[in-house]
Parts: C-alpha cells; sequence; structure tokens
C-alpha cells in the first residue's frame, strides 16, 4: 500500500493543522504545564531544581511592566479632554473595586464557616513555630499612615526602578496631568511616550514567546518541591478555596458581564493564553502588559484601560480577598478559637486594607494575611505555619480569579464611563476580530494593508487651545 493510500475509515489531522495550533501560546503553555507537573511527580530533585526558569521569566516581564504603566497611564490622561474626565473614571474604579472586594471576602467568609475545614484538627499552639516562615510575615503590620506613605517614592525615577505598582501610578498620574495642563510643550512630549509605549509592547510581545518555558518551570518546581501528597494533609481548606474563586468568577463576576451586555465565558475564551500563563506562573503580572492590549483591542479606550487595570493590580484582587477571610478563619477554627461574628466582620474591616497594595505576585496573598494577623488580635502569626506548606496551591487560584476580576473591572469601568465601543466588544469576544490574525497562506499576495481589522482610535491626543 502506498503511502498515500488510507485505510477505510482513518481519519488523519493535517500536519499544517497541528503545526498551527502548537503554534497558539495557549497551547504550547497548557503543554509545559501538564510537562512540568510530570517531571515535578516523577523526579522532585529536578522539578524543584528548576525554578529558575519560572523566576527569570517573571524578572523579564517586570522589568517592562513599570514603564509600561507610566506610558499607558500618562499618555491616557494627556489624551483625555479634561483633567475632571481622569477623576471620574478613578472614583469609579475604586468604588467598583470596594464592592466587588467586599462581595469577595463575604463569600469567603460564610464558605468558610459553613465547611469549616478546620474543624477537628485541635493544633497546639505551642508546637508551631514562625522560624520557618519568611521574614515578611513576621513583620507585616503596617498601619494605615505607613500605607499612604509607602505610595510616595523617594525620587521621580525611583518608582520607575522599584517593584510596587502604586507608587509608579502616582509618578504617572501627576506626570500625566503636568504634561495635559503644558499646551503645545506637553503635545510633542505626549506623542513620543506614545511611541516608547509601541517599542514596549513590541519587546513585551518577544519575551511572552518565552512564557512556556517559565510555566514549565514555575510547575515542575511547586509539583517537585511541595510533592502532590501535600494537597492531601489539607485538601478540603484547598478545594473549598477553589470551589468558592470558581462561584465567585462565573456568578458574581458573570453577573457583572451580564449587567454590562457582554457574556463571561466568550471573554475567558479570549485571554485564556493570560489564564494559562497565570496557572503556570502563579502571578498575574507577567500578563499585565499583555491584558492591557486585549482590553483595549476589545474596544476599551486606551486611557480607561490605563487607570483601571493597573490600579486594580493593587486594589482589586478578588482572589486574595476570598483567601484572606477563608485563610483567617481555617486558622482559627484548627487552633479551636471560636471567632464571634463581630471578632470576624472586625478581621474584614481590616483585610478591606491589608488586602490592598498586595501586588500580583506569587505569594502576596501569604504576606497580605500575615498582616492582617498581626493587624488584629484574635489569631495568633505563628499559626501560618499551618497553611505555609500549602499556600502555593492556593496561589494560582488567588491569581486566576484576580486576573478575571480586573479584567471584567475594566470592561465595566469602560462602559459606565462611555468608554467601550460595545460593537467592537461583542464582535472580539466571539472571535471575529481575532487579537492575533492567523499567518496568511502564501498563495495568492494580499493587498497592502492590515491583515486585521484595527481598533478605531478613541484616544487621540487634543490639540492645545
Amino acid at each position: 500500500m502506498s503511502r498515500n493510500d488510507a485505510a477505510p475509515g482513518t481519519v488523519t489531522a493535517p500536519p499544517g493543522r497541528t503545526r498551527r495550533m502548537l503554534s497558539h501560546l495557549y497551547v504550547q503553555c497548557l503543554i509545559a504545564v501538564l510537562l512540568g507537573a510530570a517531571v515535578g511527580g516523577l523526579w522532585p530533585s529536578v522539578g524543584a531544581d528548576l525554578k529558575p526558569l519560572g523566576d527569570g521569566f517573571i524578572a523579564l516581564v517586570k522589568m517592562f511592566i513599570a514603564p509600561i504603566i507610566f506610558c499607558t497611564v500618562v499618555h491616557g490622561i494627556a489624551s483625555m479632554g479634561n483633567a475632571r474626565a481622569v477623576g471620574r473614571v478613578s472614583l469609579k474604579a475604586l468604588i467598583y473595586f470596594e464592592v466587588l472586594t467586599t462581595v469577595a471576602m463575604v463569600i469567603g467568609l460564610v464558605v468558610v464557616n459553613v465547611v469549616k475545614p478546620g474543624s477537628g484538627l485541635h493544633i497546639d499552639l505551642s508546637t508551631l513555630s514562625t522560624k520557618g516562615l519568611p521574614p515578611e510575615a513576621t513583620t507585616a503590620h503596617e498601619g494605615f499612615a505607613e500605607f499612604l506613605l509607602a505610595i510616595i517614592p523617594a525620587t521621580l525615577v525611583s518608582a520607575l526602578t522599584g517593584n510596587e505598582i502604586l507608587p509608579v501610578l502616582l509618578v504617572s498620574v501627576l506626570f500625566g496631568f503636568g504634561l495635559h495642563a503644558s499646551g503645545e510643550a506637553g503635545l510633542g512630549i505626549a506623542r513620543g511616550i506614545e511611541k516608547v509605549s509601541t517599542v514596549l509592547f513590541t519587546l513585551i510581545r518577544w519575551i511572552m514567546r518565552l512564557a512556556p518555558i517559565g510555566a514549565f518551570g514555575s510547575m515542575a518546581f511547586t509539583i517537585g518541591n511541595y510533592g502532590l501528597g501535600t494537597l492531601r494533609h489539607l485538601g478540603l481548606l484547598v478545594g473549598s478555596f477553589w470551589l468558592t474563586a470558581l462561584f465567585f468568577v462565573l456568578v458574581v463576576l458573570g453577573t457583572v458581564m451580564r449587567l454590562n451586555g457582554l457574556r463571561l465565558l466568550p471573554f475567558l475564551r479570549y485571554i485564556k493564553e493570560e489564564l494559562l500563563i497565570v496557572l503556570g506562573t502563579s502571578s498575574t503580572e507577567p500578563v499585565l502588559p499583555r491584558m492591557m492590549a486585549k482590553l483595549q483591542h476589545a474596544g476599551a479606550s486606551k486611557p480607561v484601560v490605563g487607570i483601571t487595570l493597573p490600579a486594580g493590580y493593587s486594589f482589586n484582587l478578588d482572589g486574595t480577598a476570598i483567601y484572606l477571610t477563608m485563610g483567617s478563619v481555617f486558622l482559627a477554627q484548627a487552633l479551636g478559637i471560636d471567632l464571634s461574628l463581630t471578632q470576624q466582620l472586625t478581621m474584614l474591616a481590616v483585610m478591606l486594607l491589608t488586602s490592598k497594595g498586595a501586588a500580583g505576585v506569587t505569594g502576596s496573598g501569604f504576606i497580605a494575611l500575615a498582616a492582617t494577623l498581626s493587624a488584629v488580635p484574635h489569631v495568633p502569626v505563628a499559626a501560618l505555619a499551618l497553611i505555609f506548606g500549602i499556600d502555593r496551591f492556593m496561589s494560582e487560584a488567588r491569581a486566576l480569579t484576580s486576573l478575571v476580576g480586573n479584567g471584567v473591572a475594566t470592561l465595566a469601568v469602560a462602559r459606565w464611563e462611555g468608554e467601550l465601543d460595545e460593537h467592537r466588544a461583542k464582535a472580539v469576544l466571539r472571535g471575529e476580530i481575532p487579537y492575533a490574525p492567523a499567518p496568511a497562506p502564501p498563495a495568492v499576495p494580499a493587498e497592502p494593508g492590515p491583515k486585521e481589522t484595527p481598533a478605531p482610535t478613541r484616544d487621540p491626543v487634543p490639540a492645545a487651545s
């Protein structure tokens, strides 16, 4: 039988289709995550040694985050017709953040009180020690004044060289208002900053091709270092947390999307590559530049995206909000501490502060929980040792929930502000206007011009009057 003869009933996939499928970043990341889990499970020591792959990828992306936020926010503010528009967007975003964060915390509080994953453990506090915890966990107490002062950078440049998002936002907003008030002089600078932003996003697109390597290394380290058996020790807490996060995404965020005339599941398909990268790296920071670009492609104006999404990385961590209430009450249950409703509500009020400013990096939720326990006397900080070993397995759910929450928040604020092209958004989410066009077949030369329908220009820099 010749190679071209196929047996009856045999269906073979065209090689070109397989190659095209493997060329998608989300497929590469999915394969990398599965391979990483396999390597970590079969060869734990090898998996634990692969941690630098994930750390290196995250570090590569993080070095671009501050300048990208700066360029996007500055150009976005300079593009708005008046300064009131910036204040209006910021106020709406902050109100949304507080409402959704509170809802997330209340849901977590209800679930942990109903499921009671820590009941029956009867842990003796004297057997616990903070020696193995990261130093930040035992020195995480921060008052409101310190929180505000930490937003102010030492110098204008140091905000762009540090690892905190809030100082970058402060400098960017001030600089943007300065350009807006500078007339013709600010106009040229704003256009130059937009060109710099284009270069930065090009570099990010190149770096994101390394995402499968980072996801592979991070997943191999997680499984190799902590082991699959770790999940069984406190599986009820891990499982209930994942289910609660899923409920929040599908029900709460799904409702927000429906109220704004959009659907959640198409949006999740639209950001599937970013979700898989976050699943592998357990961090939302590596996908911030891509999320900004995708939300603009989906019809949200550049100024709204530039203000809302970066701010959400500090003020709208829905996954961390759920984790804080569930984690703190779980520890109390494990130690046999009966928290009254008043005590739990007091902790929730403190969490509204401690959950802010926790950047979307691996382990920030754990540090926020330590800050909460340090600020209230109900649960000792030493109890953190109980969940330190399994925190990594909840980190992915925190990051995924927060990523989806910030994407939904940006679309919602843009629509409320009248800065969302709803027809384009629906078309993009239906897949009619792809974010990355498929390679054109080489058979017939195409007419010169763009391969995909460009987003309408929604944020021109106004000429100085």
